[in-house]
Parts: C-alpha cells; sequence; structure tokens
C-alpha cells in the first residue's frame, strides 16, 4: 500500500526545509528503489528498516527494497485559505490526496525567519491550520444534498451522518473527533474529508532548544494542553471523542536534519549524541506516521530480494498478500511465517524448517509486525 503524508502549516514555520531534508535523504540513501520526485512539491523516502541488510546478508542477496513513503510539501496556509485566500484551494486539494496530515508548528525564535504574524504564537498557529481545514470540510459538506422522492434506506442513512458531521465542524469540531459507530464511519470515506484524516504534530524547534529537551518537552505540553482547553469549550455537550495530541507529536530541529543529512550514518550518530539523540528526527517522523496511521511491515526474504511490504495493523494473511500481488489474495491457501528475530537466529529458511520454527498459517491468521513470510498460492 502507498503511505502518503501531507505536510502541512503556516508559511515560515519550517515546512520545506523539513521536505528538503527528506528528499536528500532519499538521494543519500543507497537502496534498490527508483527515487523520483513526482512534482515539485512531492518526493518518496524510503522508510528507514535496520532488518532488511541483516535478512539480506542471511539470504546472500544484494537487493534490498525498503518500504516508501509519499511526502507531500503543501505550500503554506494562510488564514482564508478555505475561501481561496493566497492558493489555499489549490493546496487544500492536495491534502485531499493523503493518508495523513504532520502539521509543522514553529516554536523557535529568529528574527531572521518572519512569522506570517509577526509573533511566535503555536496555539494561534495550530488553530489557524484547523480552522482553515473545518471551513474547507464545511464546503464539501454544503455540496451534499437531503435526498428527495423516494431515497433509499442507504441514501437516508449517508445524509444523517453528514448532518452530523457538519454539525460538529460548525461548533469547531474536526471531523477526527465524532463520535461515530463502524457504519457512520464508512459512509464519512465517501466525503474525503481532510479533517477526519489522523494527524500528528512536528514542533520545529532550535538547535539550542535540542539541548534542553525537558524544557521543549514541558512547552509542548502546555501547548497541546491550551489547544485541548480550548477544543472542550468548543465541544461542551457534543458527542465527540477526543485525539490524545500528547501521543501524536514529536519535536525535530528541521535546519539541523537539512544540514546533516549528508554525514555519513556514523558521524549522524556521533553529532546527533551532543543532543541526546539516538536517531534522526526524519527516521522519528516516519516511524510516527506509521504509529498514527496504524501501520506495520512484513518482510520476504529469498535470493533475488530482502523487502517490507506496509499494511495495516490486524490485516489477515490473504490481505497481505494481496499487498504483494491482488491475485495473490484471491487465491492465497497459506503461508509460512517466522518471526523476525527466530530467522536471524536460526540462520535463514533451510534451518527454520529442520529446527520446526516455521508456522503454517491459514487465511486466519493475523499478521505480525517482523513477520519474515512467504505465501502459498495457487496460480
Amino acid at each position: 500500500m502507498n503511505l502518503s503524508i501531507g505536510i502541512v502549516g503556516l508559511p515560515n514555520v519550517g515546512k520545506s526545509t523539513l521536505f528538503n531534508a527528506l528528499l536528500k535523504k532519499s538521494i543519500a540513501d543507497v537502496a534498490n528503489y527508483p527515487f523520483c520526485t513526482i512534482e515539485p512539491n512531492v518526493g518518496i523516502v524510503e522508510v528507514p528498516d535496520a532488518r532488511l541488510p541483516v535478512l539480506a546478508k542471511i539470504v546472500n542477496t544484494e537487493k534490498i527494497v525498503p518500504a516508501v513513503v509519499e511526502f507531500y510539501d503543501i505550500a503554506g496556509l494562510v488564514k482564508g485559505a478555505s475561501t481561496g485566500e493566497g492558493l489555499g484551494n489549490k493546496f487544500l486539494s492536495h491534502i485531499r490526496e493523503v493518508a495523513a496530515i504532520v502539521h509543522v508548528v514553529r516554536i523557535f525564535e529568529d528574527s531572521n525567519v518572519i512569522h506570517v504574524a509577526n509573533k511566535i504564537d503555536p496555539v494561534n498557529d495550530i488553530q489557524v491550520i484547523e480552522t482553515e481545514l473545518i471551513l474547507a470540510d464545511l464546503e464539501t459538506l454544503s455540496k451534499q444534498r437531503e435526498p428527495k422522492n423516494t431515497p433509499s434506506k442507504a441514501d437516508l442513512f449517508f445524509y444523517e451522518v453528514v448532518k452530523k458531521l457538519k454539525t460538529a465542524l460548525n461548533n469547531g469540531v474536526p471531523a477526527r473527533n465524532v463520535a461515530l459507530d463502524a457504519d457512520e464511519k464508512t459512509a464519512a470515506t465517501q466525503l474525503h474529508l481532510i479533517t477526519m484524516k489522523p494527524q500528528f504534530f512536528a514542533f520545529n524547534v532550535s538547535e539550542e532548544m535540542l539541548i534542553k529537551s525537558d524544557e521543549i518537552k514541558e512547552t509542548i505540553k502546555k501547548i497541546l494542553d491550551q489547544c485541548k482547553l480550548n477544543r472542550s469549550r468548543i465541544e461542551s455537550g457534543m458527542t465527540t471523542q477526543v485525539q490524545d495530541d500528547k501521543a501524536h507529536y514529536l519535536y525535530l530541529c528541521n535546519k539541523l536534519e537539512n544540514e546533516i543529512v549528508a554525514f555519513s550514518p556514523e558521524e549522524q550518530t556521533e553529532y546527533l549524541q551532543q543532543y541526546g539523540l539516538e536517531e534522526t528526527g526524519l527516521n522519528r517522523l516516519i516511524q510516527k506516521a506509521y504509529e498514527t496511521l496504524g501501520l506495520i511491515s512484513f518482510l520476504t526474504a529469498g535470493e533475488k530480494e530482502v523487502r517490507a511490504w506496509t499494511i495495516e495493523k490486524g490485516m489477515l494473511g490473504p490481505q497481505a498478500a494481496g499487498t504483494i500481488h491482488t491475485d495473490f489474495e484471491k487465491h492465497y491457501i497459506k503461508a509460512d511465517i517466522v518471526p523476525y528475530a527466530t530467522f536471524v537466529e536460526v540462520g535463514g529458511w533451510i534451518k527454520a524448517r529442520e529446527q520446526g520454527k516455521v508456522q503454517i498459517v491459514g487465511k486466519d491468521y493475523e499478521m505480525k509486525d517482523g513477520d519474515v513470510v512467504e505465501f502459498k498460492v495457487g496460480v
């Protein structure tokens, strides 16, 4: 499955700096997949996975194919974007194409980088973007007309969902926070609402701030608490399910990330240790995207290639096989499964079979992150 992330935020908060760092990462990484920039604002970046080179060594192949993420650099949104202010309509349409949103929020001070509002106010910045996305969704909902004549039960149900969402959005509640049952969520997917998409924050800090991690975390906590307080006032009396924003954020210095991407992995590690960091912000960003979307990777390892495949957590064997080829789901018979750690411990498929470490599973098997798999299909 294609994982696509839209980078949003106000102008001059560091979105393009982050995007450029991600593109440089793609060029710097050595991987057997075609890097491309689909458009000036779209790039493909590999998902970091230290397991792949280990597997490649075991099965004696040089071809490694990582999972990839598409990043969309959405041009800076401003107040009024939902009504076409700036290039709002064009870029809001880009956001509708992505699976999740990373909202870049500036919390660093720098007189050389002008803020669109001439002051650093993260809470207000977050609310401006959220308001514009809500207004864009209300525009979408306004185009849904009440069914006339003798509508079907499905049409009536769909319109009830539209009304429920419209009421919430008019009260400033993003669609992702509206309590919907499974059938309502299915109906709502037809609307492609922006605020229904999972979201996490990337707080852009200075290099000086990175050294003071406890202070950063406390600052971010205060920002998110204030946003939550403001949202609670809005949502008072409404049936909502509030996303825990504290679980959906990371902080990084976009400027630093842009500078160190050309370093060797060893140099990056040494440099980051000065700031008490174990890995780059770019890697943490991609991992946070996986976590936010509830994604995992299963692995295939053979003489031709070693590859990571992205699937949703909870997916069963046949559906996972379908990510390799659609016919595999239809003709799925069974799968041979070895957990990654076991595969490495025994040294590959042959030893795993000799030692009885291979689990043969049917159509009801729920895939786990790091499963090394051989699918058996009737084609």
